[in-house]
C-alpha cells in the first residue's frame, strides 16, 4: 500500500472533521510511516462545511463582530474565505445556530435567520459576488424571512403593516405582501449557492415544521403555527414571485432558509457534500490511492442520504478504491450500504464505554484504531 486517502465528516458533538482526520492519520503513521496520507475533512453543508473548505483549500476565515444570534442579541460570527480569495462561505449555524441557545431558550416562534443576512450582507460589502451558505444546525423555522430582511426584503401584513426586524416563527401567518424595492442591489451580480444537508420540502410530512422543529423546541401545538404559517408564506412567494419554493428537494433545510433563499435572494439548491467534494477537487485527491477512509460519529439509515461519507464512497467506487467507514455508534448497517461504494464498517469503541467517554476519548479511539488496521495491513503485505 503506498497511498492512503482519508475523507471523513465530523464526528458531530465530539470532533470536528479536521481533528477527525488528523487523529487518523497519526494512527496511520505510528504503524506505516512511509505511506503517502492525503487528509481531507468533507462536511455536507451542515456543521463544520466552513472548516473542512476553508481547510481544504488554505483559505481563511473573516471574524465579524456585532452579528444579531437568534434571539437578537449581538455576538461575533465568522464566514470563510476559499483559496481562490473569490468565494465565501458562511456557516448559516455561526449565526442562526441551535448550539447558540441554552436549552430553556429554544422555540422556534421567537427565533429568526436575521444575522445570517447579515453575515451574507458583510460578504457582499467585502466584494465577494459568489457565495456558498451551508444551512445545517439552524434554530429556526421562519423559511429564511429574518435573513431577507437584513438584505433589505420587507415583509407587510393584510393591513399594510410592516413586520418588525428580526422576524420569526411566529410572524410567519401575519405576511400577506413581499416587498423588493429595498433589496440589497449586489444580489443581482452575485450567484449564490446553499448546500443542503438534507432533501426535505418545504411543508408537509416531511419538510420543515414537522420534521425539525420539534428538535429545535417546539410543541406539537407550535408545530401546527410553523406549518400553518410556511403553507401561508410559500403561497405568498408564489403569487408575488412566480416561484413553488414549497416543492423543491432541500427547501425545507434550516427551517425553510433553503426556500427563502430561493424565493428572495435567488439561490441555488445543492446537495451539499456533493457541493463540498466538487469545491475541494476531491476526485483528483483520489488518482493512485489504494484506500479511502472515510467516517462519521453514528452510523444509520439517514447516512444514505446524501451524506458525505456515502457521497465520497460512490467516487471512490468509480475508480475500484476500496472504502472503509469508521464510525462511534452502529445504530444499525443499512442494507444498502455496502451497495453504495462501502466495503467495511469498524467501529472505533473498543470495550464498553459510555457515550460520554466516548466522545471524550474520541481522538484517542481514531489514532488506536487506525494504527491497528494498518498494523494488520503492513503484515499482511509482508507474507
Amino acid at each position: 500500500m503506498r497511498k492512503v486517502v482519508i475523507a471523513t465528516d465530523s464526528f458531530k458533538g465530539s470532533l470536528s472533521a479536521v481533528k477527525v482526520v488528523g487523529s487518523i492519520s497519526a494512527g496511520i503513521r505510528e504503524a506505516m510511516p512511509d505511506i503517502e496520507v492525503k487528509e481531507i475533512p468533507v462536511a455536507d453543508g451542515g456543521e463544520g462545511t466552513v472548516e473542512a473548505l476553508v481547510t481544504a483549500t488554505k483559505g481563511r476565515l473573516v471574524e465579524v463582530d456585532n452579528i444579531t444570534d437568534p434571539l437578537g442579541r449581538k455576538i461575533k460570527a465568522v464566514f470563510g474565505v476559499l483559496g481562490d480569495n473569490k468565494t465565501a462561505v458562511i456557516e448559516m449555524a455561526s449565526a442562526s445556530g441551535l448550539p447558540l441557545l441554552s436549552e430553556d431558550e429554544r422555540n422556534p416562534l421567537k427565533t429568526s435567520s436575521f444575522g445570517t443576512g447579515e453575515l451574507i450582507r458583510e460578504a457582499l460589502g467585502r466584494g465577494f459576488r459568489k457565495i456558498i451558505i451551508g444551512v445545517g444546525g439552524s434554530a429556526t423555522t421562519e423559511c429564511g424571512v429574518g435573513t431577507a430582511q437584513a438584505l433589505g426584503v420587507r415583509f407587510f401584513d393584510s393591513t399594510g403593516k410592516i413586520i418588525e426586524e428580526p422576524a420569526t416563527g411566529a410572524d410567519l401567518r401575519r405576511i400577506a405582501h413581499v416587498d423588493f424595492t429595498m433589496r440589497d442591489k449586489r444580489l443581482d451580480e452575485s450567484e449564490i449557492i446553499v448546500a443542503c444537508d438534507v432533501d426535505n420540502p418545504l411543508i408537509g410530512e416531511r419538510g420543515a415544521a414537522r420534521v425539525y422543529s420539534p428538535q429545535k423546541g417546539a410543541t406539537p401545538e407550535q408545530v401546527v403555527v410553523l406549518e400553518e404559517g410556511l403553507t401561508r408564506l410559500a403561497e405568498v412567494i408564489k403569487r408575488e414571485t412566480g416561484k413553488d419554493v414549497a416543492p423543491l428537494p432541500g427547501a425545507g433545510a434550516a427551517g425553510g432558509l433553503a426556500a427563502g433563499l430561493v424565493a428572495f435572494c435567488g439561490a441555488q439548491l445543492q446537495p451539499g457534500a456533493e457541493l463540498v467534494l466538487d469545491t475541494i477537487g476531491f476526485d483528483n485527491s483520489l488518482l493512485g490511492a489504494d484506500l479511502v477512509i472515510t467516517g462519521e460519529g453514528s452510523l444509520n439509515q439517514q447516512t444514505l442520504y446524501g451524506k458525505a461519507p456515502v457521497c465520497v464512497a460512490h467516487r471512490a467506487r468509480k475508480l475500484n478504491i476500496p472504502v472503509l467507514f469508521l464510525t462511534g455508534s452502529i445504530e444499525e448497517i443499512p442494507a444498502e450500504l455496502y451497495a453504495e461504494g462501502i466495503t467495511a464498517v469498524i467501529s472505533i469503541i473498543d470495550r464498553p464505554m459510555s457515550l460520554a467517554e466516548a466522545m471524550q476519548k474520541t481522538p484517542e479511539l481514531l489514532s488506536r484504531t487506525s494504527r491497528q488496521i494498518f498494523n494488520l495491513i503492513k503484515g499482511l503485505s509482508l507474507q
